[in-house]
């Protein structure tokens, strides 16, 4: 194959590898399927990679044909030499097929055969789950999930959850069936309080499921939340079966959080405690950063702060992290040690700041390659108490000589 010269049109100007569904944009150069629709997905690119020239997306490409036939004759013609013939590439699922589907999803007896199909369509290509991308589709889904909640049985959950995490988009429709389905949020937390070792996979994809659900919710959906749900989500993060998991329910706690009582409920069901446990487990970084977004908000308010200091190792935490993960996490730790400065510091939890190294750390911050609205923040709280802090060397040394008072 190596020594076999292979015609440069037929050849992808992306890959440059020969072309399985060549495919003709506006501007009149063909390209792999695959490749120029992946060029078009990440957003950053708009344009033909060749002539620079704006495009459409991939609504603007045409399937070439005449190209994908040339290609496959000269593959069989090179066939003794180790060339493989290309297939032709089957055409995605008609709106007809699709729906047919969706009405079998409602007959006992043929539901897991169909979830088998769909799931086999949505996972074989991108054009496949871009065909079932249509309301119908989800809301069969939901109305799948739905009735598996009310009947308590689990036979085709995970794969109706899976199919529903490949097909979702956030559309006004998709959200319109989300909010006019009040139980939907309620059977997702129901999955996650099965009890069963084989339900690792399940609960990960009601995970997933429920991140984007929450995404495009309504107000009135996310606002009305009960304290069971953020008492699972809480348990997760205990639980700490796997990384993503908790990065999940980390996401879904941070974008419910300023939305009603959502604040107070996420206190009430022991989330700073657990998060300070989650944080001294050394997690990943973007865990970290997840996990001080989330203090930082429920740190704004008295019962946030009062769960905060009642935890033996959070200032201490809290202070070590700072300038040593990330800006994001500089950010929102500077932030959560000026909501207890300004409105939670009695003498002893100022003396402890001094103990465990908060003070000296906000010394490092002014001082620090850092925004200067940090350096800021940092030295507003050393001179807010600096009468406190004042037979500290770094205070004596940096900031009495700077600011007399």
């Amino acid at each position: 194959m190596d020594q076999i010269e292979v015609p440069q049109f037929f050849l992808c100007p992306i890959s440059l590898q020969i072309m399985k569904d060549p495919v003709t944009t506006i501007t009149g150069i063909s390209y792999d399927r695959e490749s120029i629709e992946q060029w078009l997905k990440t957003g950053k690119e708009t344009t033909c990679p060749v002539t620079k020239q704006p495009l459409l997306g991939d609504s603007g490409l045409t399937s070439n044909h005449t190209l994908r036939r040339l290609i496959q004759a000269w593959c069989t013609q090179n066939a003794a030499n180790g060339v493989e013939r290309i297939t032709t590439p089957k055409s995605p699922p008609s709106k007809g097929y699709l729906l047919q589907l969706v009405r079998d999803l409602q007959v006992a007896h043929l539901c897991l055969s169909t979830l088998k199909k769909m799931e086999a369509l949505a996972t074989e290509s991108e054009r496949n789950r871009k065909s079932m991308e249509i309301p119908a589709v989800v809301k069969g889904l939901v109305c799948l999930i739905l009735r598996c909640y009310n009947d308590r049985k689990t036979a085709g959950l995970e794969e109706a959850l899976k199919i529903l995490c490949l097909v979702w988009i956030p559309s006004n429709e998709n959200r319109v069936i989300v909010s006019k389905n009040n139980e939907f949020i309620d059977s997702l937390t129901w999955v996650l309080q099965l009890e069963s070792d084989n339900h690792a996979a399940l609960k990960t994809n009601a995970m997933l499921v429920l991140k984007i659900v929450l995404e495009v919710a309504t107000t009135t959906l996310s606002e009305n939340l009960n304290l069971e749900f953020f008492q699972k989500m809480v348990s997760l993060l205990r639980e700490n079966m796997f990384q993503h998991a908790a990065k999940s329910a980390l996401n879904i706690l941070i974008e419910v959080c300023p939305r009603g009582r959502n604040r107070m409920k996420i206190i009430e069901a022991n989330a700073v405690f657990e998060l300070i446990e989650l944080e001294l487990g050394k997690p990943e970084k973007n865990i970290t950063e997840l996990i001080f977004n989330l203090l930082a908000q429920l740190c704004s308010c008295v019962d946030g702060r009062f769960q905060f200091l009642r935890h033996a190792g959070a200032i201490a935490i809290v202070s070590k992290r700072i300038l040593r993960v990330s800006p994001a996490t500089d950010d929102r730790g500077v932030h959560i040690l000026t909501s207890i400065c300004k409105f939670s510091a009695r003498k002893e939890v100022l003396l402890e700041m001094l103990k465990v190294g908060a003070v000296t750390k906000l010394c490092m911050v002014t001082q620090a390659d850092c925004g200067k609205y940090l350096k800021e923040k940092a030295t507003e709280i050393l001179r807010l108490h600096c009468n406190i802090w004042n037979k500290s060397p770094c205070i004596q040394v940096y900031l009495l000589t700077r600011y007399q008072r």
